[in-house]
């Protein structure tokens, strides 16, 4: 099953949806495909699209998808990856009234370039991503909440 999340960003995401829908369309997703749309309005006959999904209820689907096909959101990618997913990302862009800036880019990029993630950027080449991705072993995360803790108390000790 393949999970895409589009966050809760009150403006639409419609472009990544297309391109799924062209994959569909193109019989190179065959998989169940599940939509956390939020705010992108979207019709498929061929996806289980809902606006927000309960978190008890998203948090089995992630544990439950074959792939994430997410936003840029750090939340969003950080859920994938803390699951042990593999994970393929697009930035929102401000050009196409998806964001109020391009921010995303960065965030992407940078987790893509560190090997968590693959890196949507071309939405005619998603194909190609399907493809790479089955291969693709993503990095491995580790969290860093303990040490920076442990930074900020040692701040407040000593100050």
């Amino acid at each position: 099953m393949i999970l895409i999340t589009l966050g809760t960003q009150d403006k639409p995401f419609n472009r990544l949806l297309e391109a799924v829908q062209r994959q569909i369309d193109n019989g190179i997703i065959k998989d169940d495909v599940i939509v956390q749309a939020g705010y992108t309005k979207f019709h498929s006959e061929d996806m289980t699209i809902y606006e927000l999904i309960p978190y008890e209820k998203f948090d089995k689907l992630v544990q439950q998808c074959d792939l994430l096909i997410t936003h840029g959101g750090v939340a969003s990618i950080l859920n994938g990856i803390k699951n042990g997913k593999k994970v393929i990302a697009a930035a929102r862009l401000k050009k196409y009234g998806e964001h109020t800036n391009d921010h995303q880019i960065q965030i992407v990029s940078d987790f893509a370039n560190k090997g968590y993630l693959l890196e949507l950027v071309d939405f005619d080449n998603l194909d190609r991503l399907l493809e790479k991705v089955k291969k693709f072993k993503p990095k491995k995360y580790i969290s860093n909440t303990e040490n920076f803790i442990q930074m900020i108390e040692d701040y407040i000790d000593n100050n």
